[in-house]
């Protein structure tokens, strides 16, 4: 076994190996070698590859290995191409499938993938049998720098010359899989073979495949194969939170967190920015804010996009003053920043607000873009600012250079839509320059259904049946239109036209959460809530209180059936976010805020309500549907009943 140079230098003066150099020698080695690792490392690596240039003999593999490493790690393709001549002049490259796999890796992070394929390839001409490490450094190349159907490819070549795949093989060709959409049933296949490899997968292959499954919707397999693992780290973490929210699972996904906290694994600031959106979408504040006091408690100072994250999530969650206090204390704000803001006022009911941090935005000569104008404008429209809306429409392009998207021409169609001129709204989609989407002619229906312009409604509906026949929204629109002016055939021809396509009404759902639980209430459910004593008695004492401060209830235009208005009257005091309601009064404190969000637009029969109950239950009471927030305080809504 041939031993190196640099390894006999090195070794200690007291042990009796018969010296192959002579006491100066070895001190001369023996610097040489530390001066390359503190070249390599700290200081110049030109100087160190100068020194190794003017050496006549070849060095030792553990200093050729080192440089390659400097190479890799200061991504310095110039230096590494020089290494790369000076190995091949001393014969050296093909003799070992170490340097033969740095070579191949310093190409790749310097994103030179061609050479590093023409390096494999020379291994292959010069080599009788290419050491699986090389296999796995090209595959690792090829599955790092998106060149998925390569590796997947050169994996098929691994497996027709019966080439050991061991982790660093497995853990590419999985990521290939999930990068490459069609590929699910190979990276099963890779799983198999992971299973029977007489190597233990290793935390890396682990995440892979978990990354796979969670990428192709598998959340089963994918929760086994996290159940499964004897190590854990915050990227596996990540990535099950990852597929549950992909997934739509929300409310798993808060409750992974939490046994993540119990489990006190920490988190990285890719956790937060992962979670603190679900907090928003739930409107689950305290969890939200628990977040925020630990990000308080951390050593690192979070990044920007963890503190755009935590400003998102409170405007989400209807607590925009949270927001504004984060974002005046931001020093580095960049345009995203600007965005959460704006947007967060338009949604909050802040009507001057968003005009106001625009103008200091454009002296601060921070440019808008697109998102930026989608906020305005749709703050505008839910304002009623109308005039304010079409200038800045108009401002875009003019003086922004913004050109107007899909986006921007639906917001003004609704701003006009919803300010009673449906005729310049309808102007506006004939003469868009690009072709009008459903969300635009969504929006011309909806003003057509608050203004009661039931013949343009017609059409419009009929567009949209065209566009997204299977959008249960369009149906009950119309429908709505013909109950409120009582053509109950109409009503009946409509639904039984859903019943034929197979369509279902979307179910008015809403959830609050009490304690670090969310509760989810569906209309016309939660029975076994309804009738228990604590509901009966709340629910008796809230419906005196606000008959006594004049409340009606309202269904006309709400319940799409042909019953006396008692039957109505009570299909409407079943509407989920009563059901939350009574449930937040129950189960918090008293004077304590209750956050409820909906999944549908509020009725007005629900508006009204929430008006008469933030005043006679004397609660702040924060609501979010599909539009905006709706802040009810002592019998007064944000809207100002413009939504």
């Amino acid at each position: 076994m041939c031993t190196s140079i640099v390894s006999l230098a090195l070794k200690p003066s007291n042990t009796f190996t018969a010296p192959l150099f002579t006491n100066q020698q070895r001190k001369h080695h023996q610097h040489h070698f530390k001066l390359k690792r503190s070249l390599s490392k700290f200081s110049n690596l030109n100087d160190a590859l100068r020194s190794l240039d003017s050496r006549s003999s070849p060095e030792s593999l553990q200093t050729y290995s080192l440089l390659l490493h400097a190479c890799i790690t200061k991504r310095s393709l110039q230096d590494g191409k020089r290494l790369h001549l000076h190995l091949l002049s001393r014969g050296i490259l093909h003799t070992s499938p170490a340097l033969q796999s740095k070579l191949i890796t310093m190409y790749a992070v310097c994103g030179c993938i061609d050479i590093a394929r023409r390096v494999f390839d020379e291994c292959v001409a010069t080599c009788c049998r290419i050491s699986p490490s090389v296999w796995s450094a090209m595959l690792i190349a090829y599955s790092s720098n998106g060149f998925v159907k390569e590796a997947i490819h050169l994996y098929a070549d691994m497996q027709r010359q019966s080439v050991p795949a061991g982790n660093f093989a497995f853990s590419a060709v999985l990521k290939a899989c999930s990068d490459c959409s069609m590929e699910f049933g190979l990276g099963r296949a890779v799983h198999a073979q992971v299973l029977k490899s007489e190597d233990v997968p290793d935390q890396v292959v682990n995440n892979a495949l978990l990354r796979l499954y969670g990428v192709f919707g598998f959340l089963d397999d994918a929760r086994r194969v996290f159940d499964a693992m004897p190590e854990r780290n915050i990227a596996s973490w990540n990535s099950l939170l990852a597929s549950l929210i992909s997934q739509d699972r929300a409310v798993e996904c808060l409750e992974l967190f939490r046994m993540m906290q119990d489990e006190s694994i920490g988190f990285s600031w890719v956790t937060l920015t992962t979670i603190l959106p679900i907090c928003g979408r739930l409107t689950a504040l305290s969890i939200g804010k628990e977040i925020h006091a630990q990000i308080i408690k951390a050593r690192a100072e979070p990044d920007v996009p963890v503190r755009n994250s935590l400003m998102d999530m409170y405007a989400k969650c209807g607590a925009v003053k949270f927001s504004q206090e984060l974002f005046d204390k931001m020093l580095d704000r960049d345009l995203t920043s600007w965005n959460i803001m704006l947007m967060g006022y338009a949604i909050n009911g802040q009507v001057n607000k968003p005009l106001e941090l625009f103008d200091e935005m454009v002296k601060a000569d921070i440019r808008p873009d697109g998102v930026t104008f989608i906020a305005l404008l749709s703050g505008c429209s839910h304002a009623g600012f109308m005039a304010k809306g079409q200038s800045l429409f108009d401002r875009m392009e003019r003086d922004f250079d913004v050109s107007p998207t899909v986006e921007h021409y639906a917001c003004l169609v609704d701003l006009l839509g919803r300010a009673g001129h449906i005729k310049e709204a309808l102007g506006v989609i004939e003469n868009m320059p690009m072709c009008p989407s459903a969300s635009i002619w969504g929006s011309l229906l909806n003003s057509c259904q608050l203004h009661r312009n039931l013949e343009l409604g017609e059409n419009v509906a009929k567009q949209l049946f065209e566009l997204e026949p299977n959008n249960s929204g369009n149906y009950v629109i119309l429908s709505n239109m013909y109950a409120a002016v009582g053509r109950w055939e109409d009503v009946k021809e409509v639904r039984e036209m859903m019943e034929k396509k197979g369509i279902r009404k979307e179910l008015g759902c809403s959830w609050i959460q009490v304690k670090n639980r969310v509760h989810t209430f569906v209309a016309g459910g939660g029975v076994a809530f309804r009738q228990s004593m604590e509901f009966k008695r709340v629910w008796k004492e809230l419906m005196e209180a606000m008959k006594d401060a004049g409340y009606v209830p309202n269904a006309t235009g709400v319940v799409l059936h042909d019953v006396d208005e008692e039957m109505k009257a009570m299909w409407v005091c079943g509407h989920s976010e009563k059901l939350a309601i009574v449930f937040g009064l129950i189960h918090t404190s008293s004077g304590m805020p209750i956050r409820i969000t909906k999944n549908l637009r509020v009725c007005p029969d629900c508006h009204s309500a929430m008006k008469i109950i933030s005043r006679v239950a004397k609660r702040v009471i924060v609501l979010r549907d599909t539009h905006h927030f709706h802040h009810f305080v002592d019998g007064e809504c944000s809207c100002r009943n413009y939504w």
